[in-house]
């Protein structure tokens, strides 16, 4: 099933794109919950005059992003962990802890757009910030011992 998403959905798509669902996930949960319209022709034609309207919002938020991806730069971030004597993590590192780690530096990233691979040790992870649909920046997050 096509369907025209209304917002933006993690590991589906972006606002205002036309994507293919399973039918249950388009009809019970997507379409219901206000996140998709059916992309029929005059659904399709609506969207269309939408994209075209905000093109120059669109340039101004993905400028926006670049900026903000540029400020973040190479920035490492300690996450401070309990570690047992193997070296091995108790709990996990979230990614509630990097955005927080990120506020603390100056900048306020939604948790929602950060993905953190699994941490099981101390060391040095990669953390991806989802700015914007064409902007993607990585964080090197440094995973050491809890005073």
């Amino acid at each position: 099933m096509e369907i025209i998403l209304l917002t933006d959905i993690a590991k589906v798509g972006y606002k205002n794109d036309i994507v293919s669902v399973k039918n249950g996930y388009g009809r019970n949960y997507l379409i219901p919950q206000g996140y998709a319209l059916l992309a029929n022709s005059s659904n399709r034609k609506v969207v269309e005059e939408n994209i075209r309207q905000a093109a120059h919002k669109a340039e101004k938020m993905k400028n926006e992003a670049e900026e903000i991806a540029a400020a973040i730069g190479e920035a490492e971030i300690n996450i401070p962990a309990v570690v047992g004597e193997s070296g091995r993590i108790f709990g996990r590192v979230t990614n509630t802890q990097v955005a927080d780690a990120l506020k603390a530096k100056g900048f306020d990233i939604d948790r929602k757009k950060i993905t953190v691979e699994e941490v099981k040790s101390v060391g040095t992870y990669d953390a991806v910030i989802d700015l914007h649909k064409e902007v993607k920046h990585t964080i090197k997050i440094n995973v050491v011992p809890a005073e």
